[in-house]
């Protein structure tokens, strides 16, 4: 069989590169040459300090959709505006229409 016949989708690859990451993460963790003490501050340093990442990457994804919501209101505004004027104007229309043909 060819190399050409064994195609794998893109899942299976992730799957498979997740699955090695963390079998070796855990292979690390078992044969590292710290004491069990020294890895687990090593492994606790290292959540506090994905948790301030992540709540600073919240803060900012927060602050972007709040920039997000006030931009897309302020379009509708400006649409809403647009609108009532045109509706505005088709009234009028209709009324002088009205107005020359009952004349």
């Amino acid at each position: 069989m060819s190399n050409q016949d064994l195609k794998c989708s893109p899942e299976t690859v992730v799957l498979a590169f997740l699955g090695g990451a963390i079998g070796g993460i855990f292979a690390g963790l078992l044969l590292a040459p710290r004491s069990g003490q020294d890895t687990r501050r090593e492994i606790t340093g290292y959540a506090r300090k994905t948790e301030e990442e992540v709540i600073e990457k919240a803060k900012e994804a927060r602050a972007a959709l709040d920039d997000v919501i006030e931009r897309g209101r302020h379009f509708v505004d400006e649409r809403r505006a647009d609108i009532e004027a045109a509706v505005k104007a088709g009234i009028e229309a209709m009324k002088e229409r009205k107005e020359k043909g009952s004349s």
